[in-house]
């Protein structure tokens, strides 16, 4: 791939940089194109241009949308916990770019504690923390499996199946769908748009988008404070930290988009190493697959968010070893080369799990523990039912989504022995043959809770509901 692929000039007095006739400009920058096909192709191999350049890139992640690319890993860790000097307010920004910009909606200011510093963004996160300690284990193994087993007994049957449209994509959304206990209209119109939005490519439809999803999750909060329950809307409406309408809304805008999209990406990633790569394919006949270590590998090598965690630093920053972060301008980090940084190869090697996957700092992922039971369970429930699956296809012929922020597959598809819908999971629910320990992990921990989990209440959903919930995805 040559560097004429990547790269396009940007005129002087772009949104972000200095004004014409600065001795900044010089010739027109270079900026390395993050949107195009031919990033979603081949990453690792734009990635390893801009090493080449150091750890910091110019780069445009839009047309017309110049950001600072962090690549290196023990940079982007000095600027994760930089909040000083690299604030989350992106207000100033997103004055300076059209409106109907596609990448607008991931990295526009929102009253969540991703977006926010400071004493707002404590009070915000230690809202959501406690909701999610709520959250029991037990019972979130068990939205998991059953949404797992009602997907599997239309999949088995078959033969064969694309596991991303027909699987990954649906569990998440299955069960976030019972965390938020959000009518399935609603989820179905925000995750198809949250879809549009993390793809960031079709202006006028991540606009549209982005009306949506606000106003799906504002009629899930009236819903809800008209009838409260044991679910996560409630315990934000009800927290002591007293959050606004709009809070709650971007809190539960940031749920979805962390629960949903990363989620069956890390799904699917894994399902593709797995079936692809012969230190696992060749023990998944005989459950000898390490689901855990398959899932700590793509999250150093593939992870489902490759470039996020955008700051917008006012001025200019000079960070250990002389780098230059200039100011006025987003910076991104880029987890995905920062985890493949190639200072790091004897720490990964060595099953060291320090890496960005969930970012790092103040604003690290509060939601890993879930992230992880989720896609790890799901994996288990789908070798349990099919130990026989394989590719359709050469790993090869797999495509791509386009966009600068995700690591997605356009379609997983795969082939198996046909087994019938009357063969249930053959573990008991909490057990499985598979390894799948896995715990939390960033440079970071997360946050402390402040105040001592409570337990929500027992499952007790039928398969029946399950099951009409699935034909209700799939317009049927």
């Amino acid at each position: 791939m040559t560097s004429q692929d990547h790269s396009r000039p940007l005129a002087a007095g772009g949104p972000g940089l200095p004004p014409p006739g600065c001795p900044a400009h010089g010739a027109a920058e270079q900026l390395i194109s993050m949107y195009g096909p031919e990033f979603a192709e081949d990453p690792a191999a734009v990635y390893a241009r801009m090493r080449a350049q150091g750890p910091v890139s110019a780069v445009e992640i839009a047309p017309g949308v110049p950001a600072t690319l962090v690549t290196g890993y023990t940079t982007a860790l000095e600027v994760l916990r930089d909040q000083k000097n690299f604030p989350k307010n992106a207000r100033p920004w997103q004055q300076t770019i059209p409106a109907d910009s596609p990448v607008l909606p991931m990295m526009m200011y929102r009253p969540n504690c991703l977006h926010t510093d400071g004493d707002v963004h404590s009070r915000l996160r230690g809202a959501l923390n406690d909701g999610l300690s709520r959250i029991d284990i037990g019972t979130l193994r068990h939205y998991i499996e059953r949404g797992a087993q009602t997907l599997l007994d239309e999949i088995a049957p078959a033969g064969e199946a694309d596991l991303l449209s027909q699987y990954g994509k649906l569990l998440p959304i299955l069960v976030f769908d019972q965390i938020l206990k959000c009518p399935p209209h609603l989820s179905e119109r925000m995750t198809k748009s949250f879809a549009t939005i993390f793809d960031g490519v079709d202006a006028k439809g991540t606009e549209q988008a982005n009306e949506d999803v606000f106003l799906c999750a504002l009629e899930l909060v009236a819903l809800r404070r008209e009838r409260p329950g044991p679910d996560l809307v409630s315990w934000l409406i009800a927290h002591p930290a007293e959050l606004s309408t709009d809070e709650i809304v971007h809190t539960i805008l940031l749920l979805v988009a962390a629960g949903v999209e990363p989620v069956q990406n890390l799904i699917a990633n894994t399902l593709r190493l797995l079936l692809s790569d012969d230190r696992f394919a060749d023990g998944l006949a005989g459950g000898s697959v390490q689901i855990a270590d398959a899932l700590a590998e793509i999250l150093w090598t593939d992870p489902p968010m490759a470039n996020y965690s955008p700051t917008h630093p006012p001025n200019p920053v000079t960070l250990s070893g002389g780098v230059q972060i200039p100011g006025g301008r987003p910076v991104l980090i880029s987890l995905a080369a920062a985890n493949t940084d190639p200072a790091l190869s004897a720490a990964r090697a060595a099953g060291n799990r320090a890496h960005l996957a969930f970012s790092a700092g103040p604003h690290v992922c509060p939601a890993q523990a879930q992230a992880i039971t989720i896609a790890s369970v799901a994996i288990e429930a789908l070798l349990d039912r099919l130990p026989e699956l394989e590719l359709a296809v050469p790993v090869e012929q797999l495509t791509w989504r386009q966009g600068p922020f995700h690591r997605a597959l356009t379609a997983l598809p795969v082939r198996f022995p046909v087994v019938q819908p009357s063969v249930p999971i053959d573990v008991p629910t909490g057990g499985s043959r598979w390894n799948t320990s896995q715990s939390p992990s960033s440079s970071t921990p997360p946050a402390a809770t402040s105040r001592p989990r409570q337990n929500s209440s027992a499952p007790g959903e039928s398969p029946r509901w399950w099951s009409s919930l699935v034909r209700w995805w799939r317009g049927q």
